[in-house]
């Protein structure tokens, strides 16, 4: 159940609703999660739009893109980190307007600890979130 973070000049994209759903069933899929409404309700993406004098690389340029990636710690390995980070920079890369270069594209991979997912006032241990999915799976 991942949370995506968009950091990006103002105007840069223009169909932010079509990318934040790009964004988030991109990750499901990598994630290998199924998909009930338990992950689809708590998988969200936001962007963040920025005025260019907000954010720069330490040659002033203003024209990158950060992706933050949320994740509980251990769901995504070596192969499914390269793949996200593949993936949610070309979604990137096709939705703005201004054709952003892969190169000016950030893919920040951060794994919350187990337990420090919290949903509806509980943090979840990942094995909580394994048990949890499978009831509402009617596999449990």
């Amino acid at each position: 159940m991942p949370m995506i973070d968009v950091y990006a000049a103002k105007g840069t994209f223009g169909n932010k609703p079509a990318l934040t759903k790009a964004l988030n069933a991109c990750l499901m899929a990598w994630e290998k999660v199924p998909p009930i409404s338990w992950f689809t309700d708590n998988t969200a993406a936001f962007i963040h739009e920025m005025d260019t004098d907000s954010l720069a690389n330490a040659n002033g340029d203003s024209s990158f893109i950060r992706i933050q990636v949320l994740t509980p710690v251990g769901i995504l390995d070596r192969d499914k980190k390269l793949g996200v980070t593949r993936e949610m920079t070309d979604i990137i890369v096709a939705a703005s307007s201004n054709a952003t270069p892969k190169e000016h594209v950030w893919v920040q991979i951060v794994e919350a600890p187990d337990g420090g997912w919290g949903i509806g006032g509980h943090a979840y241990l990942n094995d909580e979130i394994a048990t949890e999915a499978r009831r509402r799976l009617g596999i449990a």
